[in-house]
């Protein structure tokens, strides 16, 4: 019997027939990410269902020196949780651990396993009459385990911070197969390093999130939300600025979408409306909540902002969602661009941020600059300009054929898109993670002082480079690939 037969034969025997499968058909769908971009092969796919199965599978896995890529709702954007061709890895999903396994709504914390789908979250919040501050296009798809993994950011970061933000303790299984246990949540803690805060965002490859303890907020009363036709990207940060100003407490997103984007998502959802009669280069989506003190005057308080930013042209029109539907629909044409962009052609697609001020400069100055240096492309920009990211995308020309071009082109658009970034002062990577797709990108452009530590806290955690090897970091020359 070979090394691999003996350790499936273990890894059936340990997790049994739902908790392993060998078989092609079972793995096809979880070796390639949600992009098409990245496909690869393995061993078998993992699913455990429970925290110790978890922790004795790590441990056969470290005895057997087989690596683990970790998988959550498969939904990344940079090829994270993705084995790579080789075949010698096994997929670890946790999609069977889903549990809520408690709620305190006096103190607003709910402890869910790594499994547990973010739509579901919102819904179980909801019931309990608070919610959880944190949504993205993908929530119903993607698991708290990966939201942490990779420190997930979404459309109210703006008011309420990244997934590290919102968690208050964590679980984990580490390389060996110990357990790190830190769920519980304790306002002061001061003995030495906060580990938690270190898996945190480490996309898998210093432990495996197994739950976690996660702080809920009061529920919103009050919902308003606004589509404004803006003529530069300027004049949308001066919006910005002046809500902040006007409404602080309310605003709870702000998102630009430009006229290009509009238009593409117009094309591809079947009876999609414009929000406003005419066409404007930008727009802006705003987002304003009110709790139990807004006594029902929210609706009339933005209405007073909208006119007050009218009086002092920071926009030239706007329209106030009137219901919950509307409110939907307008919410509905900004999560849609992603798709829309990838049912007209190749593109590549860059989440970055740069200091929030600069933001509407760098957009000035890099979209003409990235389609003169490659002709026939088009770059878009949009997202959320509130917190300085946005996601970055430079359109195939006409005709490019898809795979080619991204792997031709593309990657020296990437490159250069990257060293703008860099020249800016930010980041190639503000919500999507690092994965396979920027790994050598971070290794290119990050200070090399943050990678030496990176790379020694990987090194003493993960000796063996057995957790989500090609990810993110690599170790030193003459060790494995992390």
């Amino acid at each position: 019997m070979t090394s691999s037969e003996n350790f499936l034969r273990r890894a059936a025997e340990l997790l049994g027939p739902r908790g392993f499968t060998c078989d092609p058909d079972l793995l096809e769908p979880w070796l390639t990410d949600w992009r098409g971009r990245f496909h690869g092969s393995a061993l078998g796919l993992a699913s455990p269902a429970s925290t110790r199965e978890v922790s004795e599978f790590v441990k056969l896995c470290a005895e057997c020196g087989v690596p683990i890529v970790p998988q959550g709702g498969n939904s990344g954007m940079s090829g994270g949780a993705t084995p790579d061709a080789s075949g010698q890895s096994v997929v670890l999903s946790l999609r069977r651990m889903e549990a809520i396994r408690s709620f305190d709504r006096e103190n607003r914390q709910i402890v869910c396993e790594a499994g547990v789908i973010l739509q579901n979250l919102h819904e179980a919040a909801e019931q309990e009459g608070l919610r959880f501050p944190l949504t993205l296009g993908g929530k119903g798809s993607a698991t708290i385990g990966g939201l942490v993994s990779t420190n997930a950011g979404g459309t109210q970061v703006l008011r309420h911070g990244t997934m590290r933000a919102q968690v208050l303790g964590i679980e984990a299984v580490l390389a060996d197969g110990q357990i790190f246990d830190s769920l519980t949540a304790l306002k002061k803690d001061n003995r030495g390093f906060d580990l938690k805060q270190l898996l945190i965002g480490s996309e898998g490859t210093l432990g495996i999130v197994t739950a976690a303890n996660l702080r809920l907020i009061p529920a919103i009363d009050e919902r308003v939300v606004t589509w404004a036709g803006v003529e530069t990207i300027h004049e949308a940060r001066e919006l910005l600025l002046h809500f902040e100003r006007t409404m602080p407490t309310e605003l709870e997103g702000f998102e630009v979408v430009p006229a290009h984007c509009l238009e593409s998502v117009l094309l591809h959802l079947p009876n999609a409306r414009a929000p406003l009669a005419n066409a404007y280069p930008w727009h802006a989506l705003i987002e304003l909540v009110g709790g139990p003190d807004s006594k029902g005057e929210l609706r009339e308080h933005a209405e007073g902002a909208l006119a007050a930013a009218m009086e002092a042209d920071l926009l030239d029109d706007a329209v106030i969602a009137a219901n919950e539907a509307q409110a939907e629909q307008f919410w509905l044409l900004r999560d849609s661009i992603a798709p829309a962009e990838r049912a007209i052609g190749p593109a590549m697609q860059h989440d970055i941020s740069v200091p929030v001020e600069r933001m509407p400069s760098f957009i000035e100055t890099a979209i003409p600059d990235v389609e003169m240096r490659f002709p026939g492309t088009t770059g878009v920009a949009f997202g959320h300009l509130g917190d300085g990211n946005v996601h970055f995308h430079v359109l195939a020309p006409k005709g490019a054929k898809r795979g080619e071009w991204e792997e031709r082109e593309g990657k020296a658009i990437s490159r250069h898109v990257h060293d703008m970034v860099a020249e800016w002062g930010g980041s190639i990577s503000a919500e999507h993670g690092i994965g396979q797709m920027k790994r050598d990108e971070l290794a290119r452009l990050h200070d090399p002082a943050a990678l030496s530590i990176m790379r020694s806290v990987k090194q003493a955690l993960d000796p063996y480079g057995l957790l989500n090897p090609g990810k993110l970091v690599s170790l030193a020359s003459g060790q494995l690939n992390a």
